[in-house]
């Protein structure tokens, strides 16, 4: 099998750990492989020594523009110099130039701003780490960003969220070219799931729903994140904090950013997929712990939320429990 040829794009300013996180995926991939399955080149506008921004110095002594022959695979990291990236108009063209030639095109967390600003994600679904959705989706409205994913694949591109998600889009891109086997043994190595899937939600239920003003409305999310298996209905939660139905429903998607039954989904899915992984209780036990009632209902919810059922994400997490 030939080597396939990564070109990783760096620039001052990147975060340490887009770079060095896909990057040890895929040498631990050839030494897991026993040959050489990526030849990864770091390459920045002109060589230098840039620094991270945790104030590590990494020495580039690859220039994009000598780069000649079309990678297999590009890898645009991001971090707190993304912005003063974006008015590099070398770093642009040949990222331009290396895309349209390559197989495929990723992006860890900010670096996807990168791509956008490039004009290679106009009219493709992308994400990117959920605290700069919003201001890459006013940037670039020509773009489709969802922000709940960890990664997100539209064609040949695919972009990632913050920071660690470019682990596990690596790890993608091995299970994809080496096979499962690999792909479980590089994650075995580093200590991480095989893996994610890509639609799980970048964060948590009760970081996604913003905390309530109201004491009444934070004492209904209290209740909700301890008490799963309870009845949460709009009327016994809002019969709970002394509250009408109607106002209740109607403040806590105020203020909470969304309604009372898609927080309850969320928070659900969330406590049983904890269970799924860190236990050995049964589909139907955890089913009826986190309020799903049936193994049907919690399947068909999954399925819906995160895109494939429990036996699924309990296999992937945990293969040999499962």
């Amino acid at each position: 099998m030939t080597s396939r040829s990564v070109v990783v794009v760096v620039f001052d300013g990147l975060q340490g750990l887009d770079l060095t996180g896909p990057v040890d995926v895929f040498d631990l991939a050839n030494r897991v492989s026993g040959a050489e399955r990526y030849t990864v080149t770091v390459a920045a506008s002109r060589r230098a020594i840039l620094a991270t921004s945790s104030g590590i110095h990494i020495a580039v002594n690859v220039e994009l523009g000598a780069i000649r022959r079309s990678p297999d695979t590009v890898v645009v990291v991001g971090g707190p110099g993304t912005a003063a990236a974006l008015a590099d108009g070398e770093l642009l063209c040949e990222l331009r130039r290396l895309s349209r030639r390559a197989r495929r095109v990723t992006s860890v967390c900010s670096g996807a701003f990168l791509l956008a600003e490039a004009g290679l994600l106009d009219g493709h679904r992308a994400t990117t780490h959920w605290a700069w959705c919003d201001a890459f989706a006013d940037r670039y409205p020509h773009v489709e960003v969802d922000p709940a994913p960890i990664y997100v694949r539209d064609g040949n591109i695919i972009t990632s969220a913050g920071v660690t998600a470019g682990m596990d889009l690596a790890l993608a891109l091995v299970e994809e070219d080496l096979g499962r086997d690999v792909a479980l043994d590089v994650a075995r190595q580093l200590v991480l799931f095989l893996r994610r899937p890509a639609n799980q939600a970048q964060l948590s239920a009760p970081l996604h729903g913003q905390a309530a003003e109201r004491n009444a409305l934070r004492d209904a999310q209290r209740r909700i994140v301890e008490h799963p298996e309870a009845d949460l209905s709009v009327a016994a939660l809002a019969d709970a904090v002394d509250m009408s139905a109607r106002n209740f429903a109607r403040c806590f998607r105020r203020e909470v950013g969304q309604s009372p039954g898609r927080y309850v989904t969320a928070v659900r899915v969330e406590a049983a997929r904890r269970l799924l992984e860190d236990t050995d209780r049964s589909v139907a036990e955890i089913a009826t712990k986190c309020g799903f009632g049936t193994p049907e209902t919690m399947r068909r919810t999954f399925l819906r939320v995160i895109g494939c059922g429990p036996a699924e994400l309990r296999r992937r997490f945990r293969p040999q429990a499962a």
